[in-house]
């Protein structure tokens, strides 16, 4: 599991550009003859679920936030637009790779000593930011780049302490996580690596009206605040605890039997996992639990650090903690 998050982190897959991440995941399934279908916005599918048992399906989503060239100026800086939640504050300085060729680049902004008085008390804002590949003008950025093409943080995987440094955990950890679930166990269970999750939800409507579950287990990364001068009520997640579970998001009620289910079942089986303590955020549930006449469910997350930045930090052990329960309650739900 660990191989293949490593493997999926280092793919670009801005929402509308989960191309190659698409691909690696196919290639995985393929290679262990797991059938898998693509429908027409770019989900994944996989429908091993069987007759005459609850029909589960476990969803996550394959794209990551990012930007997109939008306009070239004349001396070959590149202005972008945000794709999904995704703020000036954390762009500043950072090396960004640009299009599928990956070309170095660098977020830049206006130096101090050109900014207004009223300006140096601000935040920045998205359009006041250009990626700086190193280009001498427009022209000579055309040879490299052209607008529409995705921009992402720069790749860089890192283990240490327990803990995975690296851009795009949100949500390469689910998809890592469902893969295992897939490859290593027989549970009967329909899967879906969705695609536009960071701008809107998009791909998990199509993908949820396909495979029409009765229940269905989102898997995901959430924040984790536990940060220094966090009040106990913000810290929405710890690191290190374990699997978290919400009741509710900005854009769900989660059922109360699943959610009351699934921490019985970390209790019983020894996992380790907590209640997501804010009403915060969203994910692919705001929209599978409205299609058709209504699905059960429910979100299980990786508690991460730095969520929609250059660089997430999760540990390890909460990583292993979500895919032990979703596959405990699966198991649970299929014999009930």
């Amino acid at each position: 599991m660990l191989t293949h998050l490593k493997n999926l982190c280092a793919l670009s897959g801005v929402s509308g550009h989960e191309d190659t991440v698409r691909e690696a995941i196919r290639a995985v399934l393929a290679q262990a003859n797991i059938p898998v279908q693509t429908d027409n916005l770019g989900n994944l599918l996989v429908r091993r679920a069987k007759a005459g048992t609850p029909k589960i399906a476990l969803f996550a989503h394959m794209d990551e936030v990012g930007f997109l060239v939008r306009y070239i100026t004349a001396e070959g800086f590149l202005r972008v637009a945000p794709v999904g939640g995704v703020e000036a504050s954390v762009a500043m300085g950072t090396r960004v790779a640009v299009g599928k060729g990956f070309i170095p680049g660098v977020f830049g902004a206006k130096p101090v000593h050109l900014l207004s008085a009223d300006e140096k008390g601000k935040l920045p804002s998205i359009d006041s930011l250009y990626v700086d590949i190193g280009a001498q003008s427009r022209r000579d950025a055309e040879k490299y780049t052209q607008l529409g093409n995705a921009v992402t943080f720069e790749r860089r995987y890192t283990v240490t302490n327990g803990g995975i440094l690296s851009p795009a955990l949100d949500d390469r950890a689910g998809c890592a996580v469902l893969l295992d679930l897939l490859l290593n166990t027989d549970l009967p269970i329909d899967a879906a690596f969705t695609v536009q999750e960071e701008v809107g939800t998009r791909g998990a409507q199509t993908a949820a009206y396909a495979l029409e579950p009765d229940i269905a287990l989102v898997l995901e990364a959430t924040t984790a605040a536990d940060l220094p001068g966090a009040a106990d009520g913000k810290k929405v997640c710890e690191m290190g605890k374990g699997a978290a579970i919400s009741f509710m998001d900005n854009r769900t009620i989660y059922e109360k039997k699943l959610f009351g289910l699934a921490l019985h079942v970390a209790r019983e089986k020894g996992i380790s996992a907590q209640v997501k303590s804010m009403v915060a955020g969203g994910n692919d549930a705001a929209v599978i639990h409205k299609s058709r006449a209504g699905v059960r469910t429910l979100a299980i997350s990786v508690p991460c650090r730095y969520l929609h930045s250059p660089c997430g930090v999760m540990a390890q052990s909460d990583l292993f903690a979500v895919r032990d329960l979703a596959a405990v309650l699966v198991e649970e739900l299929l014999s009930s």
